[in-house]
C-alpha cells in the first residue's frame, strides 16, 4: 500500500483567508510537517493547539538552500514509508516551492504518492497591494538563483525568496548592473496579512537596515525611460528597425548588403587599430560600430523576408555547440591544437567535402592578398606541406629577392614578370611570419599606422618652421623622421 504525501498551501495572509477545506486538513492531520513555522497562519493555529514538526532547524545545518530543500524532501519521503503525512508550505505549493518540485519529480522509488491540495498564492494579494496588472507584462524570479541576463526591465518584476540581507545584496548588485543606483523599488513583506508592509526604497538601500524574512519579495516597476534601456540589445534592434522603417532615415532605408560591404571592412580595421593601441574605450566604440553593421544586415534580411537576427544567432549558437563537443558533448580535447583539429574535422563533415575538392576552396575569395596567402599556407601546412625550421624559409626569401633583382636589372620591359616575382617575395615573407605566429595583415597595418604617425610628425614640424615639405631636402626630412622614432612615435 502506498502512503500519501499531501501538500497544503498556508496561503499568503491570515487564517481568515484560508479555505475551510485546507483548514480541516491541517488541523486534523496526525502527522503534520512544516517547511517553516514562520507564517501568520501557524502563529494563529498554535493558539488552537496545533501539533506539528517544523523543518526550520535544517536551514541552519546547510550553507546552500538547494541542500536544505533536498534534505526536507528526503525526510518526507522517508516518513511516507510508514504513514500518510501532511506537508504545509507558505503560499501555494506550486509557486516558488522547490521542495514541492523535488517531491513531484519522477523517481524509481514508488512507495509513496503525492497530492497537492492547493492554497492561495501570494501573487494575487501582491498584485492588489501594488495595484499592478500582470497582463502588461510580468516576470517572476527567484532571488536565490536569478541571473542578470534574465531580466525583462520593461515588465513588472517580482523577485521572491529574498530571505535576508545576503540575498537582498545579491539582488541589489545584479539589478544595479542595469539600473540606476537610485532607481526606486518596493520591499513587500507578509502581503495580504495584517502584518503587511510595503516600503519604497532607492535600489542602493535594498540591503541596508531593512527587516527581511521568508515572506519578503522585491517589486521592480517597469522601466519607462527608453534611454535607461539603451544597453538592451532589443532596444538597439528596435532603433535600427525604426531607421529602416516608414518615416525612418533615408540613408538607412536605401542601404543594401552590397552597399554596406565597405563600411564593415572599414569598421573592422578601425577596431583592429583600437586593439593595437590597447585603447579599451575606443574598442567599445568600434565594437559597437561592427555590431551596427551586423544588425543592419540582419534588418535588411528581415525586411526582404530572407533571414532575421534570430536566424543569425541560432545558426552561430548551434555551430559553436556542434564544434565544441569537448565542452558540450563527450569528446576530449586537452590542448588548443586538438580543439583546432576537431573543429576542422567537424567543419569538413558539415560541408560534405570530398577528397576531390581542394582544402583551399573554403578560403574566402574576398580576403586581402596577405590574408589569403596566410590562410593558404596554414591549410597546406596542416597536411604536411610545410617546412619545420626557419632556415629554409629565409633561404626561400633570399632566392625570391635574387630572382626579382635579376629581372629588374634587365633592360627589357618585364613589368609583368617583376610583379610576379615581387608577389613571390611577399608570399615567402608571409611564410616567415607564420613560423613566428605573426599575422602579416596585422603587421602591415601596424607599420602603416606607424608610418602615418611619423609622417604626420614631419608635416607638423615643417609647418612649425613656416615652410612647405618640398622646400626641405630628403636628408632634412629624414632627420625629423629619426626624431619621431626617438619619441616613440
Amino acid at each position: 500500500m502506498k502512503h500519501t504525501i499531501t501538500i497544503v498551501g498556508l496561503g499568503a495572509g491570515d487564517l481568515n483567508q484560508m479555505p475551510v477545506g485546507l483548514y480541516k486538513i491541517i488541523t486534523k492531520a496526525e502527522h503534520l510537517y512544516l517547511r517553516t513555522k514562520e507564517h501568520p497562519v501557524i502563529t494563529e493555529l498554535e493558539k488552537e493547539g496545533l501539533v506539528y514538526q517544523s523543518f526550520d532547524e535544517i536551514y541552519e545545518g546547510h550553507e546552500q538552500f538547494q541542500d536544505v530543500y533536498e534534505e526536507i524532501a528526503h525526510r518526507l519521503v522517508e516518513e511516507a514509508r510508514t504513514k500518510d503525512v501532511i506537508y504545509a508550505v507558505p503560499g501555494h505549493p506550486l509557486v516558488a516551492e522547490k521542495t514541492v518540485q523535488l517531491l513531484l519529480e519522477p523517481k524509481e522509488d514508488t512507495h509513496y504518492q503525492v497530492e497537492v491540495a492547493g492554497g492561495q498564492s501570494f501573487l494575487d494579494p501582491l498584485f492588489a497591494a501594488l495595484q499592478i496588472d500582470p497582463i502588461e507584462g510580468f516576470q517572476f524570479l527567484d532571488g536565490l538563483t536569478f541571473e542578470e541576463d534574465e531580466l525583462q526591465l520593461s515588465q513588472h518584476i517580482i523577485i521572491c525568496q529574498v530571505y535576508d540581507a545576503m540575498v537582498a545584496s545579491h539582488v541589489k548588485l545584479t539589478l544595479m548592473e542595469q539600473l540606476r543606483d537610485d532607481y526606486e523599488v518596493f520591499i513587500v513583506t507578509a502581503v495580504g496579512s495584517r502584518e503587511e508592509v510595503i516600503q519604497k526604497v532607492p535600489l542602493y538601500e535594498l540591503d541596508r537596515g531593512v527587516e527581511l524574512s521568508n515572506l519578503t519579495s522585491i517589486y521592480v516597476p517597469p522601466v519607462k525611460d527608453s534611454h535607461a534601456l539603451s544597453h538592451d540589445f532589443r532596444t538597439f534592434k528596435r532603433v535600427i528597425a525604426a531607421l529602416r522603417g516608414p518615416g525612418g532615415c533615408p540613408w538607412d532605408q536605401k542601404q543594401t548588403h552590397q552597399s554596406l560591404k565597405k563600411y564593415l571592412l572599414e569598421e573592422a580595421y578601425e577596431l583592429l587599430e583600437a586593439i593595437d593601441n590597447e585603447d579599451d574605450l575606443h574598442m567599445v566604440e568600434e565594437l559597437g560600430d561592427v555590431l551596427l553593421q551586423v544588425v543592419l544586415h540582419a534588418q535588411i534580411g528581415e525586411d526582404e523576408g530572407y533571414f532575421s537576427m534570430k536566424d543569425i544567432i541560432k545558426g552561430v549558437t548551434e555551430k559553436m555547440i556542434r564544434r565544441h563537443p569537448h565542452v558540450f558533448g563527450d569528446a576530449q580535447a586537452d590542448s588548443a591544437e586538438e580543439v583546432v583539429r576537431n573543429w576542422d574535422e567537424i567543419k569538413r563533415s558539415e560541408k560534405g567535402e570530398t577528397k576531390e575538392e581542394s582544402i583551399l576552396d573554403d578560403v574566402p575569395k574576398s580576403y586581402t592578398g596577405l590574408m589569403k596567402a596566410y590562410k593558404y599556407q596554414h591549410k597546406a601546412g596542416k597536411v604536411g606541406f610545410d617546412w619545420q625550421e626557419i632556415e629554409p624559409m629565409w633561404a626561400k626569401v633570399k632566392e625570391e629577392i635574387q630572382e626579382f633583382t635579376e629581372i629588374a636589372d634587365e633592360k627589357q620591359d618585364s613589368t609583368k614578370q617583376m610583379i610576379s616575382e615581387l608577389g613571390d617575395i611577399l608570399f615567402a615573407l608571409v611564410n616567415v611570419a607564420r613560423f613566428y605566429k605573426i599575422d602579416p595583415e596585422e603587421a602591415i597595418n601596424m607599420t602603416n599606422a606607424k608610418f602615418y604617425r611619423r609622417f604626420s610628425h614631419i608635416e607638423n614640424e615643417v609647418r612649425n618652421m613656416g615652410k612647405e615639405m618640398e622646400q626641405l631636402s630628403l636628408e632634412e626630412l629624414d632627420a625629423i623622421w629619426e626624431e619621431a622614432k626617438k619619441k616613440g612615435l
